[in-house]
């Protein structure tokens, strides 16, 4: 484990609405679209009237009451959910691991990849990417961590792997607010199979995803798979 290396990360900006992050080395790009929904059906034209036409007195029967069709039930309305004003963060703890770590922020390097935290052999502190949304804000919070550090010593994200849906994450702000999560799922993907739309791709609230290295391969001294946690706002 101590001489294994993560790889670099890369990032892509996709017609400047939707960032997305393949991963290399840890693992590759995955692939997706989006399907714009059809159109809605034109309105029938209004039958034509013909006021010449002198009418008749006949006898009628009274219009039956209006009903609503069968099936006809009004739609549900979208769910809001909670969203927080954009604040960098600053600190991430997980108290079911007795995880606390401070977070930088890093951004990208020239060559398009993910500058990552430097090791200087405690393998933290975890890292903010700058380019996705801050914690709480709307869209999926990316946060990067060593899984292991020189000298054979554990990585900040060493035990992502025992956390269990239903735990916490807290996300200390700049603006003095925290930020908890709840765990969702945890999910392994090789370096051949990573969904970049599912992780990075745009979400309806805030998220979060919490990703490091997965799959040390000792024949060639690199983590082949990637663990990511999926983390939803809950306060």
């Amino acid at each position: 484990m101590e001489s294994g290396r993560c790889g670099g990360f890369r990032a892509s900006a996709a017609a400047g609405l939707l960032l997305l992050l393949a991963l290399t080395g840890c693992g590759a790009p995955g692939n997706g679209t989006y399907d714009a929904g059809a159109p809605p059906a034109a309105s029938a034209a209004p039958s034509s009237t013909t006021p010449e036409a002198t009418p008749t007195r006949t006898a009628t029967a009274p219009a039956p009451p209006k009903t609503k069709a069968p099936g006809a039930a009004k739609a549900p309305a979208a769910v809001v959910r909670p969203v927080l004003p954009r604040s960098k963060p600053k600190a991430l703890e997980i108290p079911s691991v007795g995880l606390r770590t401070e977070l930088i922020h890093l951004g990208l390097r020239p060559n398009r990849s993910l500058e990552v935290p430097e090791d200087t052999g405690n393998g933290a502190p975890a890292s903010w990417y700058d380019g996705s949304p801050t914690p709480g804000e709307r869209g999926p919070s990316v946060i990067l961590g060593h899984v292991n550090a020189l000298g054979g010593n554990k990585g900040v994200f060493a035990d992502l792997r025992s956390l269990n849906p239903g735990a916490d994450i807290k996300v200390t702000r700049a603006d003095g607010s925290t930020a908890v999560f709840t765990v969702e799922r945890g999910a392994l993907y090789g370096k051949d199979s990573f969904p970049t739309l599912e992780v990075y791709g745009n979400t309806a609230g805030a998220e979060l995803r919490l990703i490091t290295c997965d799959g040390y391969d000792p024949a060639t001294g690199l983590f082949d798979d990637n663990y990511v946690i999926y983390a939803k706002l809950k306060a």
